[in-house]
């Protein structure tokens, strides 16, 4: 296993970790831009753009990049998150060439057609609605508008329809140009690939970009709060959570090993406790998010209009007590899990090229998995009791939907956990 970094003339960085024991490569395009970099009348276009990427070049109409894959049985998606877009592909070793010229050919020489520009439209109104028509979808993103509230980064990637109306193919154009530069992307791939044959692609493919981007995000500020919507559901959906770690906190892998031993797993507390003992609720689990300036802890649960009432001084109850009643075995437990996810991450082309490119996204620099390991085994009871008496002492923020009736306010939750 062997990783290596080349950073090119224009200064876009190139990472590859070569797995001799595949025939495939996975490989892709991340760039520096999501809804964080977004102003709010276009709130939206980097997911617009994303979409429109796929729509045509001067090359290849959108049916020719879709069928060039196919017919070497690859694979080309993408996706956009608040703080980077990426455009990635996995093909058979001899078409890396071929996926390569693809990615460079949609990020360089999209021709944003109004008429597929009209038609994407109609595409992403539809994903709105699905979002929304989804309420243990759209109860994530309410969340994250109130803890950061009137900022981008508390807005949502795929932006409100009016904008995804009105954004013109023009204004695609100029967001391209200012944004995705060389010096604002890493290319990254894993598996049957030679470092300097693939960074040579690289440098030939991508010769005509721009070196230097114009990316100006605005800092998150969270606040906290709660936003409750009323609908005639079934079950009430619940997100609960907290201010948490950046990327580069101290306490990174301890808030990490707390969301394990709280809710990732069966046996975890609140699987164990709202579930398993008093089957208050069928989903329940935690998760955290970090960015380079900021970090949430959240906690869902979907439950019944009745037991609402009783499953939140349970859930309170839990983190009110945790950070004094940590053993010795449940830190084990979360040790052995983080390992486990990490170790068998190893074994995916896929995995292990996302995992390349966000290091050098986030860290400026790769990291070893015997470095990760060892981060992990410093973890400990001391540790993750500090992190939870931090993290759960902070003002939370709620959002719900469902029949709210019998949900306590966000006050009343405060003080049973404090």
């Amino acid at each position: 296993m062997t990783v290596a970094v080349t950073t090119l003339p224009s200064g876009m960085r190139v990472v590859t970790d070569r797995m001799d024991s595949v025939e495939t490569v996975a490989l892709g395009v991340w760039v520096g831009v999501g809804t964080r970099h977004e102003t709010a009348d276009v709130n939206g276009i980097s997911h617009l753009l994303e979409h429109m990427a796929f729509k045509g070049t001067a090359r290849r109409s959108a049916q020719k990049i879709a069928e060039e894959m196919d017919n070497v049985g690859g694979h080309l998606n993408a996706y956009t998150s608040r703080d980077h877009t990426a455009y990635f592909a996995k093909v058979l070793k001899d078409d890396t060439a071929l996926a390569v010229d693809i990615l460079a050919d949609i990020l360089l020489n999209s021709s944003m057609d109004e008429a597929e520009l009209d038609r994407e439209r109609q595409v992403i109104i539809q994903e709105i609605s699905q979002v929304n028509d989804t309420p243990d979808d759209i109860v994530f993103d309410n969340f994250q508008a109130v803890a950061y509230p009137d900022q981008p980064m508390g807005w949502p990637v795929l932006g409100p329809e009016s904008n995804v109306r009105s954004i013109t193919a023009s204004r695609l154009k100029s967001y391209l140009g200012e944004h995705y530069a060389a010096d604002n992307m890493v290319v990254a791939a894993s598996g049957a690939v030679d470092h300097d044959v693939f960074a040579r692609l690289i440098e030939r493919a991508f010769a005509g970009l721009r070196t230097t981007a114009n990316v100006t995000p605005v800092p998150a500020t969270y606040a906290g709060g709660e936003h409750r919507e009323k609908r005639k559901l079934d079950q009430v959906h619940l997100v609960l959570g907290f201010p948490s770690v950046t990327h580069d906190d101290p306490a990174f892998y301890d808030v990490a090993a707390l969301s394990v031993l709280m809710g990732e797993g069966m046996s975890s507390r609140l699987f164990q406790e709202i579930r398993e003992k008093r089957g208050l609720a069928y989903a329940v689990f935690s998760s955290t998010q970090s960015f380079n300036d900021s970090g949430l802890f959240q906690i869902y649960t979907g439950t019944g209009p009745a037991e609402i009432k009783t499953l939140v001084p349970v859930l309170c109850a839990e983190l009110k007590k945790v950070s004094g009643t940590i053993a010795e075995d449940e830190v084990r437990r979360a040790k052995a899990q983080l390992k486990s996810s990490i170790l068998m991450s190893l074994e995916s082309p896929s995995s292990r090229c996302t995992q390349r490119a966000r290091q050098l996204v986030v860290y400026g620099r790769t990291l070893t998995t015997q470095e990760i390991i060892d981060r992990v085994e410093t973890i400990s009871v001391a540790g993750i009791s500090s992190a939870a008496a931090r993290i759960f002492s902070a003002t939370p923020t709620m959002a719900a939907i469902g029949k709210l009736d019998r949900l306590p306010e966000l006050a009343s939750i405060r003080s049973q956990i404090r």
